[in-house]
């Protein structure tokens, strides 16, 4: 079992972890995905991109903030709505890739998730040296400060840095790239070696499989099994424990 231990010093102590893929505004089927995952119970752990292609991505975020126990990390799909609410001129772009109007205009009139949201951290390395992040790629590691003890910690100052400071255009570039840990091993014991990782948990790229997308012995797991039913790409038979499971059963 991993617990997370959060900037406030809490953790959901000897609660396993619960990991579930991109969201993508689908509230029915995340309901249907956490049911039988009470929470307190378990530390829920959201790889990003709650949002977009479903009517319900800001509802979807709140329900996540609200869960105790649970950590939301940033999708790309996140950074993209932010954008779009603070450079309007980006809104067009946004639509294009699932953007909803009106969960931009109720993210707009709620100042309190707007900030939540841009607290989020870009990855977390859980208790048994598990990594979680939004995409099966290195180009987080731009953000290691070569003089940082610790390169997960580095790259989340970064990350949220380029949040406050209009650097979108940096995050969605990093946090959009597809994965590359699946027909890349040496690349991605690297950055596991880079991080002080043992494996790395991901979504972001479909998987298309039935159960979680294992590579490399383990080393590498993607969990977007297009949980979404309004996702392009989403068939009937994406099942729910394709994008949530367990940790201990990948291992």
């Amino acid at each position: 079992m991993a617990a997370f231990l959060d900037r406030a010093g809490t953790a959901p102590e000897n609660l396993p972890v619960l990991l579930v893929g991109d969201v993508h505004g689908d509230l029915e089927r995340l309901f249907e995905a956490l049911g039988p995952y009470p929470a307190d119970r378990w530390h829920t752990v959201f790889v990003g991109d709650l949002v977009d292609y479903g009517m319900f991505g800001v509802g979807a975020l709140r329900y996540a903030r609200d869960r105790p126990n649970t950590t939301v990390l940033l999708g790309n799909h996140e950074v993209a709505m932010l954008w779009a609410l603070r450079d309007a001129s980006r809104v067009g772009f946004w639509m294009s890739i699932g953007g909803q109007e009106h969960d931009l205009d109720e993210l707009a009139r709620d100042a309190s998730l707007q900030a939540w949201l841009r607290e989020r951290d870009a990855m977390v390395r859980l208790a048994d040296a598990t990594l979680v992040q939004h995409c099966g790629h290195d180009g987080y590691s731009q953000w290691i400060d070569n003089n940082a003890s610790d390169a997960v910690d580095s790259i989340n100052a970064r990350a949220r840095d380029l949040l406050m400071h209009e650097g979108e255009p940096e995050l969605w570039d990093v946090l959009s790239a597809k994965n590359v840990f699946e027909q890349q091993p040496e690349r991605l014991q690297r950055w596991l070696q880079a991080t002080n990782s043992r494996r790395v948990v991901f979504g972001h790229t479909p998987h298309g499989g039935r159960r979680p997308a294992v590579y490399h012995e383990g080393k590498a797991i993607n969990v977007d099994g297009l949980l979404s039913k309004f996702h392009a790409k989403h068939r009937r038979i994406a099942p729910i424990g394709a994008s949530v499971t367990p940790l201990e059963a990948l291992t």
